[in-house]
């Protein structure tokens, strides 16, 4: 939780409005589906289930996203690795980076 906050810290900082924050696999599948969002991180552990039911929904909706994990690219299925993978903890510039890579591709 400490750690989703500072990222929200640091989107906000970044000058983007965060609109929700999902600590579970459940309530990530709903905002995931039923949200005006343009743009998502996703912790690939989410209260220890996986995060890519998740990645597939926004896929589906064309809403680009990043991963973000502890383990760096070793943490992502194979499947996804044409995304953009952010080690935690990571800088804000990073995080700047990351999100200009994934919205423009």
């Amino acid at each position: 939780m400490t750690i989703a906050l500072l990222i929200e810290e640091m989107l906000i900082d970044l000058g983007h409005k965060v609109t929700a924050l999902a600590m579970r696999l459940p309530q990530g599948l709903d905002l995931a589906r039923d949200s005006e969002i343009d743009f998502a991180i996703l912790d690939v552990n989410l209260d220890g289930r996986m995060s890519f039911p998740i990645a597939d929904v926004l896929s589906a909706r064309g809403v680009p996203f990043i991963f973000a994990t502890g383990y760096g690219a070793a943490g992502v299925d194979a499947a996804y690795g044409h995304h953009i993978v952010m080690k935690k903890p990571f800088e804000m510039r990073d995080l700047a980076d990351a999100i200009n890579i994934a919205a423009a591709a």
